[in-house]
């Protein structure tokens, strides 16, 4: 599988055209070296994220595992079936959960950059899993794994900045869903930001039916948001700003470039490093 090939030709990993291995440009759509040094055959069976997919997966599972580890036997939330298995708020605020109390009180502002891999509970986990295997491999095909990677990591920043600058300062208004949260998590802020890529993506391209399906699916659960107790609108809001921004900036016309995959090779490092960051400092109180 981690073959190099040396001679022949290769698929384009920006574009999918047939390539001279060891070419310097792609003559379709411009992409400098691209056979990636002759492990292009080999990246492209990760498939079209470069197992990004898998690895957010992966991670956010491992991590809630650890959450509930950390909360010693206290996880049934209250008895409600949407609470089941839920993680207590200090297990995950030692993991990284962002919001007005960690980053504004707590000075963890490295935390919106954790609190993606974080989740509440077995129903939130699931659900938020299930979206990002339904439409991440989505954005890598339009976009690519490289930008697929930042716009997810962006959004999440966004969204979590936003919804802890709510909760520290709107926290006087009458309405609980317009307060913002003093403790957060989850990745519906990154699928939020997704979805924010499809939709400038169906308005960059004229792709009605894309721009509609993803702009139905944002009103839904902008109203289901609305409607449920619980919801983090202002993470929602924010993750959906950040990606359709993001995506503007990017612009799926344009072939993905290998700086993007630095940035996101990188995007992956910090959210790693601020998880670590969050243990090591939630430690120190104890």
């Amino acid at each position: 599988m981690l073959g190099r090939q040396t001679t022949g030709s290769v698929v384009c990993v920006a574009c999918g055209y047939l390539v001279g291995v060891n070419d310097e440009r792609c003559y379709n759509c411009g992409r400098r070296n691209p056979g990636l040094w002759g492990y292009a055959a080999a990246v492209r069976q990760l498939g079209s994220d470069m197992g990004f997919i898998p690895f957010v997966i992966g991670m956010s599972v491992v991590m809630y595992v650890m959450t509930l580890i950390a909360s010693r036997g206290d996880i049934m939330g209250g008895g409600s079936p949407l609470s089941l298995l839920s993680p207590t708020g200090l297990s995950l605020f030692l993991f990284g959960a962002s919001g007005a109390v960690p980053v504004i009180e707590y000075d963890r502002w490295w935390t919106v950059l954790s609190a993606s891999w974080l989740h509440g509970s077995l129903i939130h986990i699931f659900m938020n899993l299930y979206w990002v295997r339904q439409i991440g491999p989505a954005v890598a095909d339009l976009y690519g794994p490289g930008r697929l990677i930042i716009i997810y990591t962006v959004s999440g920043v966004v969204g979590f900045t936003l919804t802890s600058l709510a909760g520290a300062y709107l926290h006087f208004l009458p309405i609980a869903i317009l307060r913002g949260a003093p403790l957060t998590v989850g990745a519906s802020a990154s699928i939020f930001g997704l979805f924010g890529a499809l939709v400038y993506y169906g308005r960059r391209t004229g792709s009605s039916a894309t721009y509609k399906m993803a702009l139905q699916y944002v009103i839904i659960m902008f109203v289901f948001g609305l409607i449920m107790p619980g919801i983090d609108n202002y993470a929602h809001a924010g993750g959906f700003a950040g990606g359709y921004f993001v995506a503007r900036v990017l612009d799926p016309l344009k072939p993905e470039r290998i700086d993007h995959m630095v940035v996101a090779v990188g995007c992956l490092l910090v959210s790693v490093i601020a998880i670590v960051a969050s243990v090591l400092h939630g430690l120190s109180f104890g």
